[in-house]
């Protein structure tokens, strides 16, 4: 998966940027945070890992 793919489903469900690590930026809810690789690729099952992790669709 494109990672500016993951990103656009973060933040369409309310997640925004919290701070940018060495080699991920981390993204919040305001409850919940979570670290996304900077690649421009994500591996599938890692998005999957993500997307299932903080119940998103």
């Amino acid at each position: 998966m494109k990672r500016k793919d993951l990103i656009k489903l973060l933040e369409k469900n309310g997640w925004r940027l919290a701070r940018s690590g060495g080699n991920h930026d981390i993204y919040t809810n305001g409850i919940k945070s979570e670290p996304i690789p900077r690649h421009s690729e994500i591996n599938e099952l890692l998005a999957k890992a993500i997307i299932r992790r903080q119940g998103l669709k």
